[in-house]
């Protein structure tokens, strides 16, 4: 189970193939390097490589983009959660624990969704940035600065979101190589919609992000007073999550789908 040959390809937030956000997913042992990780997800090519090593009732797991380690990821955990159950590594029933640096995630799964456990990220307003309106292409109504160095922007209207073309570069030369940008929605079934931007750890815009949702949870409650929220992220590819606040606690549902199961020849 856990020789460094096998890697698996999961659509994660979707229920259908080639939507969601794809993360790749191996289980490795505990001698595996970091720089050996760093490589893989390098060679990988997708915005997050999860790596887990199984622990005495749990497993340690690592994140990593093509360029730098993350603490916690969202659509990577789901892809590994997805992998652990599909292939009979826990029980349906059950549930499984994964030790992450971002913190200790519990998730279980019901049916054709899986529910993770995660932190509450912190919420501080902050002035709009300087030069916003030229880097992303609107005027947001307020601006707010959570964990990990995200930016929140709020826009007046869904159609602001979809319409956003960000400035890469100037976003990260303008302090928001980290931003996410969010409004309520109009469309049935969904109460907000969200794109993401992480310029500064190498990925322009990814297509879904459950941790971010461990911000917007609370940045939304704060606003509807609903606990329980359906999002929408808008990318290309979209994604739909299910989240709840509990607490100081995330609840971020999603489904996920395997694309491909693979042997390294190396």
């Amino acid at each position: 189970m856990t020789d460094n040959k096998t890697i698996y390809q999961v659509d994660a937030f979707t229920d259908l193939p080639f939507k969601g956000n794809p993360a790749g997913v191996m289980l490795v042992s505990k001698e595996t390097s970091g720089g050996w990780m760093q490589n893989m997800a390098l060679e990988m090519n997708l915005s997050e490589t999860a790596f887990m090593v199984p622990k005495e009732g749990s497993f340690d797991i690592r994140y990593f983009t093509p360029s730098v380690e993350v603490p916690l990821c969202g659509h990577a955990t789901l892809a590994s959660a997805h992998i652990l159950f599909s292939e009979g590594m826990v029980e349906p029933g059950g549930s499984v624990i994964l030790n992450a640096k971002g913190g200790k995630l519990v998730i279980r799964k019901e049916g054709d969704w899986i529910i993770m456990n995660f932190p509450v990220y912190s919420l501080s307003p902050v002035e709009v940035p300087a030069g916003f309106h030229e880097s992303v292409g609107f005027n947001p109504v307020e601006c707010w600065e959570s964990d990990d160095d995200w930016i929140i922007a709020i826009a007046r209207t869904e159609k602001e979101i979809y319409s956003a073309r960000p400035d890469f570069t100037a976003l990260t030369g303008k302090g928001m190589g980290h931003l996410m940008i969010t409004a309520l929605s109009t469309e049935e079934n969904t109460d907000f919609v969200v794109r993401c931007f992480a310029p500064r750890s190498g990925i322009n815009e990814d297509p879904v992000t459950g941790s971010a949702h461990c911000a917007l949870t609370p940045l939304w409650y704060k606003k509807t007073g609903k606990k329980e929220m359906n999002s929408y992220q808008v990318s290309d590819r979209t994604g739909r999550l299910r989240v709840k606040l509990a607490d100081d606690r995330v609840e971020i549902s999603g489904q996920a789908v395997t694309v491909f199961k693979a042997t390294l020849q190396i």
